[in-house]
């Protein structure tokens, strides 16, 4: 049984930073490229960042370019979201997930090539 566990979110003010967590369980994250999407209140799931498996390539939302960073640490299960300069609009629930297909070479943005979500955190940015 795989699970995802997402933390550290919470309430911030414009301009602050949060790290979210992505914990693996049942699943050996390092043959897999991840992803961390999001979805604001009546809106669809958004990708925001993903990471290839090896960790050597990233993709971004242009709307989080050179704000957010996404990082993993294979040894330990675990990825993390680094979310710098937050703005109002960024306020969601932020979700990690597992692409579907072991050792892609191709970081995907499309929620249906990853098969594996976690519950969500949320994140709320005060203006």
């Amino acid at each position: 049984q795989v699970q995802l566990v997402e933390s550290g979110g919470g309430l911030v003010q414009a301009g602050g930073s949060l790290r979210l967590s992505c914990a693996a369980s049942g699943r050996t994250l390092n043959r897999y490229n991840m992803g961390w999407f999001r979805q604001a209140p009546g809106k669809g799931r958004e990708f925001v960042a993903g990471i290839s498996w090896s960790g050597t390539k990233t993709y971004y939302l242009d709307s989080v370019k050179g704000r957010f960073t996404i990082s993993r640490e294979n040894a330990k299960n675990l990825v993390y979201l680094q979310m710098n300069s937050l703005k109002p609009e960024d306020t969601a629930v932020y979700l990690c997930a597992t692409d579907r297909t072991p050792y892609s070479g191709v970081v995907h943005t499309t929620r249906n090539e990853y098969d594996y979500w976690g519950q969500g955190t949320q994140v709320t940015v005060s203006s």
